[in-house]
């Protein structure tokens, strides 16, 4: 990065931020501490891997004798997961063979980073970073009679496998982790009072089950009209999420995030900084 130290520093200072993720928490919290912002820990989720999972284990297995045509790979975190899956089992090499002989199918950049890390090359990436942007293309390029192994995100099951089984293919579904409950549940509740009483400046969302459950919390305290006003209110509190997937469950009522242009960590960062710090300059200036 460019600027220096003392460039980054206070730059956010007095800014409250609410972070709601799990994974890369900490990398999330020391960037915008380095701009002077005051961090609140609150994960809505927690991530569990299925490393253990016998059915995951018994379906690698099972793809690895058959040879699938196709391989759609949602996130890079389950690609990663699912290398070490085979790894613990001994089958890291019949993996990699099983994965050289199909088509692989990226749904953005950060599948795309893990499956050439592993040695790979995908055929297609979907750059949108959606799946019903692979569910298109695939379709349009005819699936029937084809075998299609599916590695899912955390939520499980987002319609890939019913459309390609409905379009004549024969498809096997791969979970490598999944969201668990909040690590801390008390501390989501604490952050959606921040929401709903307007006593924090942003909140940050890296996955869109992170944002139904986080907006879940507040419909369970009874505070969901307060946090959607304090998320409307071009005064109130900023939403802001990695990306457009991301974005989906606050668009449905109505909020609309800040996104950034590219769908990063570190952009999210730079993005937010970029907005927080007008959003201060602004503030400063009504109050003289």
């Amino acid at each position: 990065m460019d600027e220096s130290r003392s460039d980054l520093n206070g730059k956010l200072s007095g800014c409250r931020v609410v972070l709601t993720a799990q994974r890369k928490a900490e990398q999330f919290a020391t960037a915008l501490e380095r701009h002077g912002a005051a961090i609140v820990h609150a994960p809505t989720l927690s991530v569990i891997p299925n490393v253990d999972d016998p059915e995951l284990v018994a379906r690698t297995r099972a793809l690895i004798d058959t040879h699938p045509d196709i391989v759609v790979v949602t996130t890079g975190v389950g690609f990663n997961g699912w290398a070490e899956v085979a790894e613990a089992e001994g089958l890291s090499e019949q993996w990699h063979a099983m994965l050289t002989g199909a088509q692989i199918i990226a749904r953005g950049p950060k599948a795309r980073g893990a499956i050439q890390s592993a040695g790979l090359t995908p055929a297609w990436v979907a750059e949108s970073e959606t799946n019903s942007e692979i569910q298109q293309v695939l379709l349009e390029q005819g699936v029937r009679g084809l075998r299609i192994a599916v590695q899912h995100h955390g939520a499980g099951a987002d319609g890939l496998d019913e459309a390609f089984s409905a379009a004549g293919a024969e498809v096997s579904s791969l979970v490598v982790y999944r969201w668990g409950p909040a690590p801390d549940p008390d501390a989501v509740v604490a952050a959606v009072e921040l929401v709903a009483n307007r006593r924090c400046d942003a909140v940050a969302f890296t996955s869109a089950p992170g944002v139904t459950a986080f907006l879940d919390a507040a419909r369970d305290q009874g505070l969901l009209p307060e946090v959607l006003e304090a998320f409307s209110d071009e005064d109130g509190v900023l939403s802001a999420v990695v990306g457009n997937v991301t974005a989906a469950p606050l668009l449905e009522h109505g909020i609309e995030p800040l996104i950034p242009e590219r769908f990063r960590l570190g952009s999210l960062v730079r993005t937010m900084v970029t907005e927080l710090t007008a959003r201060q300059s602004q503030a400063s200036s009504s109050n003289r």
